[in-house]
């Protein structure tokens, strides 16, 4: 398998059973999507687990791809509503909510042997986890990924607009909670 592939070829590659294109697929976005993941559920194993489904759901509805939009975006939003599906799940299994779950996970980064963030990133971890989770995507998406808000807009199905004062209400509220803190 080529090392530079065409997205619309490794599209229909993986849409006719290719495991070559499918290591490609693999190799190709892994890291990435790691990330982003990691930035939702925080905790490595947990983001390893999401992860795995990620591939697993891309590997069995490739066909469902209409191209529509890149294939990077769709498997943002995969791994999106994946993550947001674990944290949910995790939550109702522990009887408490989903925000109770993150400030629990956050922690219990500092004993995290893959966390190697300073206590000014712990304590932005808090802040971030007491906004709404829709905020808490779109400023992770933003400041952590530099990710634009017009991507954003496909991945989220959001306009620029709201994604922008999102953003900026998040900002805010993070500063206040920093300084209060």
């Amino acid at each position: 398998m080529e090392t530079e592939i065409s997205e619309q070829r490794l599209i229909s590659l993986l849409k006719e059973g290719d495991t070559g294109a499918f290591s490609t697929l693999v190799k190709q976005f892994q890291e990435r999507l790691y990330w982003h993941i990691r930035n939702i559920v925080k905790n490595h194993d947990d983001t390893d687990d999401v992860l795995q489904n990620v591939f697993i759901k891309v590997y069995r509805n490739i066909d469902k791809f209409k191209g529509d939009s890149k294939l990077y975006t769709w498997l943002y939003r995969i791994a999106s509503n994946e993550a947001i599906t674990f944290i949910n799940k995790r939550a109702k299994q522990q009887s408490i909510t989903s925000e109770e779950l993150q400030i629990r996970t956050i922690n219990n980064l500092e004993s995290d042997v893959y966390f190697e963030g300073t206590e000014i990133q712990l304590k932005l971890q808090r802040a971030i986890a007491t906004l709404p989770s829709k905020q808490q995507q779109v400023f992770q998406m933003k400041y952590f990924e530099d990710i634009t808000y017009e991507t954003m807009s496909e991945i989220l199905e959001t306009s620029v607009g709201a994604l922008k004062s999102s953003y900026h209400i998040a900002t805010k509220k993070i500063t206040e909670h920093l300084k209060n803190n």
